[in-house]
């Protein structure tokens, strides 16, 4: 159970204040005492106290210290629960401020509440933080947003993000990311996951050129009904990641991904049950993907497009030779933008057994077993 508005103890006892200033979780840290003392009352309930009053100390002072040795084993595995809310309702006033707070190398995972805002921060999650979650409580109008961009003083792509994932095992639900740079700035990231096993569950990923770079070969992101917007290559990087049921926005006429799968990688992107809309005044010609590098892979299964995806479906960004290399893919498109007879020879269309193959345990298998558990 996690009160995560609730605060430190404030009564006398020293070991309650300690073990909820350590956790943060009230809930657990009175579980575990409650566990612990039972423990402790079985395995004492015959020390006999003949020297009272002295003898009834000892025995207290020992079951005190028994208890808290317990419970701190107890909470600590539950992991951490922090909160940000810019009205000082929480602990912080800033995602980051809580990031850098949270335990170091943790094994567990360490849950950050953020409150309804708009967090104007570049904000990092370096890789000595792992397991961490960020949970908004609205997913619109909990924003974490920079508006930093490629040619902005020394600032280049890899840099320009306003989110930066490098830690392990992360988790983002209910937020928008975003970057404010602007359609004029060039490359302008607003989430950069350079991260092994990473979620995302109902976000919001906004911006223009290069929205999205899932930047880590050989690593993998899963991302459930999020909403991803942008113009030129707003999905692109050397990852497996995998889509499902999310709603990939263009804003202008340009390429949706642009892959750089290494040769060696099984998987590139996959998008499953997805829709593919956008702005009709503005994007009326897009490509579901150009080729970053030459084993480019991109897999769209039982995907809805619209009339502004081009009938050939892909482009080679004028390197004839990619044609040969890429693994373009499609299965069970619909939509006006299925216009699957006129596709270019060198993508291909999957049989029902084949497209059967790609499944979550299958994609994100390498390089050792994953299957990203959501909480509920």
């Amino acid at each position: 159970m996690n009160l995560y508005w609730a605060r430190p103890f404030t009564h006398k006892p020293a070991t309650h204040r300690y073990l909820a200033s350590a956790n943060g979780n009230v809930a657990d840290i009175v579980c575990a005492e409650i566990a612990a003392l039972k423990f402790v009352q079985r395995a004492w309930g015959r020390i006999s106290c003949t020297c009272a009053p002295f003898g009834y100390l000892l025995k207290y002072s020992l079951l005190s210290l028994l208890l808290t040795w317990f419970a701190l084993g107890q909470a600590w595995g539950k992991g951490a629960t922090l909160v940000v809310a810019q009205d000082g309702s929480g602990q912080y006033r800033t995602v980051q401020e809580a990031v850098d707070a949270a335990p170091t190398n943790s094994v567990t995972p360490v849950l950050i509440i953020i409150r309804p805002g708009v967090y104007r921060e570049k904000l990092v999650v370096p890789a000595t933080k792992p397991n961490l979650v960020l949970r908004g409580e609205d997913r619109d109008h909990t924003v974490l947003t920079f508006d930093d961009h490629s040619g902005k003083g020394t600032i280049n792509t890899n840099t320009s993000h306003s989110v930066l994932i490098e830690g392990a095992g992360f988790g983002a639900e209910n937020l928008t990311f975003q970057n404010t740079a602007g359609r004029t700035a060039g490359q302008a990231v607003a989430l950069h996951v350079a991260a092994d096993r990473c979620y995302f569950r109902n976000c919001r990923i906004l911006g223009d050129q290069d929205t999205l770079f899932l930047a880590k070969n050989h690593s993998r992101q899963y991302f459930l009904r999020c909403f991803i917007e942008g113009t030129t290559d707003f999905i692109f990087g050397s990852s497996t990641a995998v889509f499902d049921h999310c709603t990939i926005h263009s804003k202008k006429n340009s390429h949706i991904t642009a892959a750089a799968t290494p040769p060696d990688q099984a998987y590139g992107f996959v998008f499953r049950s997805c829709r593919l809309t956008a702005d009709t005044t503005l994007a009326t010609d897009v490509s579901l993907g150009r080729p970053w590098q030459p084993y480019a892979q991109v897999t769209y299964l039982r995907t809805r497009m619209g009339n502004h995806i081009r009938a050939t479906g892909w482009d080679n960004w004028k390197k004839p030779e990619s044609e040969k290399t890429v693994r373009y893919e499609e299965y069970g498109s619909s939509g006006p933008g299925a216009k699957m007879a006129q596709r270019v020879a060198w993508s291909r269309q999957l049989t029902a057994q084949q497209a059967r193959q790609y499944t979550l345990k299958r994609v994100l298998a390498a390089p050792e077993p994953w299957l990203p558990k959501l909480p509920h």
